[in-house]
């Protein structure tokens, strides 16, 4: 960012309103009409308010129906959105605090006058509501699988493994750390049909034994020989079996990994797919999945491979 932006966005944020309707919006989609509630102001200066921060770039809005709804934007200039974070994170007021108490009442009558899934709709997947939740969606669809014999390389404390142990006929968690192996072992002791054990991804110690499915959540940001351990992989797969592989997107980002102790920055689509090819697998997909709405906007790409028969 240059210092004329930087100088910019400092005078618009002046503003002690524009700050508040910022800290709002960072937390919830809301009207003009919910907004004013919130903030004791009349419509018209909130609306005045809210036109200069998404001339701006900082609020961006949908129309649903005849309403217009506002929220801060979390995709554009990465250096911008890292000033807000630091200015954000050195506010500390009691009006901040009393707009914040005053929210819940704003959205409650939201939900009274409109019901719920009119109001979130075209942007549901961003809402809670009882019971409605990615947990509950994951072990639902989980149902439809039967996943055979397993393998979860770097498999930390245990979730996917939870996930998968009663649709799977059986699973070996492998993970680095003593410590995470540990706590997975405690997740996963009412699961006969799982066995977890402490390994290397570049050079696993199974034996005889092949497995249907292969698992690489997020392994590979901690590979030092990435395309060594995908061939490990592939090596423990049976013929027909298939290797997944999900890990982030190549990225430029090292401050904000390290304290994930990642031993690398990403990967392209055509890495993980070479990758795969090199070992002996035919590539059924290689894509991105997700980007993340919230600067620096991660990006999560998948590789699902297969073993020749």
């Amino acid at each position: 960012m240059d210092l004329a932006t930087a100088s910019s966005v400092l005078r618009l944020l002046a503003d002690p309103t524009r700050v508040r309707l910022l800290a709002l919006l960072e937390h919830e989609e809301l009207t003009v009409a919910e907004l004013a509630a919130v903030l004791h102001l009349a419509q018209p200066r909130v609306s005045t308010h809210l036109a200069k921060l998404k001339e701006a770039g900082l609020v961006r809005d949908r129309r649903a129906g005849v309403s217009a709804y506002y929220r801060a934007n979390n995709e554009g200039d990465e250096a911008q959105h890292d000033l807000l974070a630091s200015l954000r994170a050195s506010i500390d007021d009691a009006l901040l605090r009393e707009d914040s108490a005053r929210l819940p009442g704003v959205l409650a009558n939201r939900a009274r006058e409109e019901g719920w899934a009119d109001t979130v709709a075209g942007d549901m997947e961003r809402h809670y509501s009882p019971g409605r939740t990615w947990e509950t969606l994951a072990r639902s669809l989980l149902q439809l699988l039967e996943t055979g014999d397993v393998l979860d390389i770097a498999s930390g404390d245990g979730i996917t493994a939870e996930l998968l142990a009663p649709h799977a006929h059986s699973i070996v968690c492998v993970d680095s750390s003593e410590r995470v192996v540990e706590a997975a072992a405690k997740r996963l002791k009412t699961f006969a049909n799982v066995h977890v054990i402490q390994g290397d991804m570049h050079a696993l110690e199974l034996g005889e034994q092949r497995f249907d499915l292969v698992l690489m959540l997020h392994a590979l940001t901690y590979a030092e020989h990435p395309a060594r351990a995908v061939a490990e992989a592939a090596r423990l797969l049976r013929p027909g079996g298939r290797l997944l592989a999900v890990t982030l997107g190549r990225h430029d980002h090292r401050a904000a990994v390290e304290p994930f102790d990642h031993r690398n920055l990403g990967f392209s689509n055509e890495q993980l797919d070479g990758y795969a090819r090199a070992a002996g697998l035919d590539v059924l997909s290689c894509n991105r999945l997700s980007r993340e709405r919230k600067a620096p906007h991660f990006e999560v790409i998948s590789l699902l491979a297969r073993k020749p028969a």
